[in-house]
């Protein structure tokens, strides 16, 4: 097998080495601003044998909640609050996947494979595997220079084929997504692009903004702006790593009967800035919500959260959040009005994404040391080392022929990457300005003869990502220097 150089050049002849060594790959990490693949970075990682037979062994028949979808094409997005819920062993998951046939005690049992999906998503290895805790090593992000971090800091994927994430932004964090079996196509959508997406915050969950539209299936009368998006596409295959930088939007299905993913959201600076963001969205949303109908929470709360919090709950999330924003940048100038982003940045929870905010100790605890992502000392895109180990994933046509597929680039032996013509310089699309009240854009499906105004489109603009983040400045601006509201 031929040597690889790393990328120091210290290759040697007969000897796979990895192409970027860990303090190169998070330079990489730090600088990108779009999303890329990673090759040739896991061959060694335990954890790239995890198919779902080999864990279904190590869970030894534990169960884990699987979400249930409908295999359908209706240009309404499937929202979480839409599916239903099941308990089932992996053993259940593989049998009534491959159509090897249901035990009549399945929990699957009612669920046609050829019509419904099922997804093991969003969970926790710590949690998953809190009886072996000793596999969370099998997993190494330090290889991506985040020395310590690995199953104790990372989620497990598991769906069937169609199984899917609604298109959505995390609030929190970059993200590294690691594909361990099958395939899964990414949709992503630049952050400058948000006001096509028609972001809503309903279904709430904390972490997460949810877009109005089925990208595979848009409704252009009703989201006509949809068309002005930029996509990029993308087929992850095994021993792939996807980098989705902060505030991508995406949305990711699974395109053969089994896939499983890894992924780690990376902890940026920005974050002490979108806890408080976060804050002040939770307090409007639970408190208008909830004065529609106390006891309906499940209209609008998203299953990853586990119920409404009072109003007295997140006020003091919020002041725990401003405490530990003021804490962290203490010794520094008085914030002044024009230092503050609103441009809608948010970023990620330490150490998990959806830890919420604990406002008795977060003031009192050491923070971990973030990463901060400076734009204004990146280096320039085309210094990026682009190339055989490291996949740009670019703007696409809205046609599935267009998506970067790095499949044939495989050579045979080795399973390393043929050649690649990588432009130096990435295409950049100019895009118009947009004046800040146009960009505050609401659903138009209500007709123009019928001017009901109801609780949600009064949210999705009072906790839209630009006035969030001149409330939260306005808030902060109040807290340190008396500033008159």
């Amino acid at each position: 097998m031929a040597a690889v150089a790393t990328g120091d050049g210290s290759g040697r002849e007969g000897e796979l080495v990895k192409p970027f060594t860990p303090e190169k790959a998070k330079e990489i990490i730090m600088s990108l601003q779009q999303p890329a693949v990673f090759c040739n970075m896991v061959f060694d990682w335990p954890a790239q044998h995890w198919n779902a037979k080999c864990l279904s062994k190590l869970l030894c028949g534990k169960q884990i909640r699987f979400r249930i979808g409908m295999k359908k094409t209706d240009t309404a997005p499937q929202f979480e609050t839409m599916c239903s819920y099941i308990d089932a062993t992996l053993e259940e998951f593989l049998a009534w996947s491959y159509g090897q046939g249901v035990n009549s005690c399945s929990p699957f049992n009612h669920y046609e494979n050829s019509k419904f999906w099922a997804y093991a998503d969003y969970k926790y290895l710590a949690n998953v595997f809190e009886d072996n805790t000793d596999v969370l090593q099998n997993v190494v992000w330090s290889d991506f220079g985040f020395p310590g971090r690995d199953g104790r800091e990372s989620t497990l994927w598991i769906g069937s084929l169609g199984a899917n994430t609604p298109c959505h932004l995390d609030s929190y964090g970059c993200n590294l997504v690691f594909q361990v079996q099958g395939r899964k196509r990414w949709h992503l959508f630049p952050p400058e692009d948000t006001v096509f997406l028609y972001p809503t915050r309903i279904p709430y969950e904390e972490s997460s903004v949810f877009s109005k539209v089925n990208v595979v299936n848009p409704d252009l009368k009703h989201f006509p702006q949809f068309v002005k998006a930029e996509r990029h596409m993308v087929t992850l295959y095994p021993g792939q790593v996807l980098f989705v930088p902060r505030h991508w939007w995406h949305y990711v299905e699974s395109i053969d009967p089994i896939t499983v993913s890894i992924n780690s959201w990376i902890e940026l600076e920005e974050d002490h800035q979108t806890r408080i963001e976060e804050a002040i969205t939770r307090t409007l949303v639970c408190a208008m919500k909830a004065a529609e109908d106390p006891t309906n929470t499940k209209a609008w709360l998203n299953p990853t959260e586990v119920e409404g919090t009072s109003h007295e709950i997140n006020c003091r999330y919020l002041n725990g959040a401003i405490s530990a924003y003021l804490e962290h940048n203490k010794g520094t100038e008085t914030l002044k009005l024009t230092e503050f982003k609103i441009n809608g940045d948010h970023g990620m929870e330490v150490p998990l994404k959806k830890r919420k905010l604990d406002v008795h100790t977060r003031t009192k605890e050491k923070k971990s040391p973030c990463h901060k992502l400076d734009m204004s000392t990146t280096e320039p895109q085309e210094k990026i080392p682009f190339g055989l180990d490291l996949i740009p994933v670019l703007p696409s046509l809205q046609d599935e022929s267009s998506e970067s597929d790095v499949k044939d680039l495989v050579e045979e032996s080795g399973g390393h990457l043929g050649k690649l013509n990588c432009p130096k310089e990435q295409p950049v699309m100019n895009k118009a300005e947009i004046p800040f009240a146009d960009s505050i854009v609401s659903d138009s499906t209500t007709c123009p003869s019928q001017p009901f105004v109801s609780t949600d489109d009064l949210l999705d603009c009072l906790v839209n990502p630009k006035v969030i983040s001149i409330v939260a400045q306005l808030l902060l601006q109040k807290r340190t220097c008396n500033f008159p509201v």
